[in-house]
């Protein structure tokens, strides 16, 4: 059963609304996907929503100018096609939806909007370019999981990529029940055969069926919840103050650099 919160469009009704006015807006992006043999397939979905729940509704406790709009379940997929029911929905599809909701929103006199991604695949950055070109708008992107990157060692032996430890630990914080770590394999990857490649200053796409025949990159097996509630209690102070700090700015002249 739902709670209801002014904070959350799916459950907030029009009687409140008329009572409300939002400042920020936050739309959490994913995908639906294989992770490895243990993570669920809306794995990038579950966790952009759920942290992203968390950071609004804690920064409506602050503002009361923050609202959470349902999340968009599809993502770019289309370097996982090998591997049964992943779906791929283009980044110009991604895009053109994006840009409909954003219009939607600046109507309503929304004019700060947070694309809250949770899929490594989906790539906003050209697209909050050319919007704040078309629209009197200010666009924002987070990638959730690199919000602690600075402390990742803090928390976790193995570094994550896709379906590893960090993956794994926060999806046994927040949703427990589906994952199934007895069937996690090891999540090694072929490394790729060029030193720039590997090296990081020349960039590709993966086939992940190339990678491994479990669609992962990571070791999951020394995740545990403890991990995922930690590395969550710091990443969701951090996007919960910028929130916060976001709502409460004046959209000046000089927005969003410093006057």
């Amino acid at each position: 059963m739902h709670t209801r919160n002014d904070w959350d469009l799916s459950t907030v009704n029009l009687h409140r609304l008329r009572e409300l006015s939002y400042e920020v807006a936050v739309l959490p992006t994913g995908a639906t996907e294989p992770h490895n043999l243990h993570l669920p397939c809306g794995q990038d979905t579950l966790a952009a929503v759920e942290i992203a729940r968390r950071c609004v509704g804690a920064a409506w406790e602050k503002t009361r100018s923050v609202v959470l709009l349902p999340g968009l379940p599809y993502g770019v997929d289309c370097n996982l096609m090998a591997y049964p029911m992943a779906i791929h929905v283009s980044q110009a599809t991604l895009d053109a939806m994006i840009r409909e909701i954003v219009t939607s929103l600046r109507h309503h006199g929304i004019r700060k909007v947070v694309l809250f991604n949770g899929h490594g695949g989906n790539g906003f950055a050209p697209l909050v370019r050319q919007l704040q070109c078309d629209l009197d708008v200010h666009l924002f992107t987070c990638n959730w999981w690199e919000v602690g990157h600075d402390q990742y060692n803090t928390f976790f032996t193995n570094r994550d990529d896709h379906a590893g430890e960090m993956e794994t630990s926060v999806s046994l914080t927040i949703h427990p029940e589906l994952v199934d770590l007895e069937l996690a394999k090891d999540g090694h990857a072929r490394p790729f055969r060029f030193e720039a490649l590997r090296n990081g200053w020349a960039k590709t796409s993966r086939s992940f069926a190339r990678v491994n025949d479990h669609c992962a990159v990571g070791d999951p097996r020394q995740a545990t919840a403890d991990k995922g509630r930690a590395y969550l209690e710091l990443t969701c102070q951090r996007i919960t103050d910028f929130l916060v700090e976001l709502a409460q700015a004046e959209v000046d002249e000089s927005f969003p650099q410093v006057n």
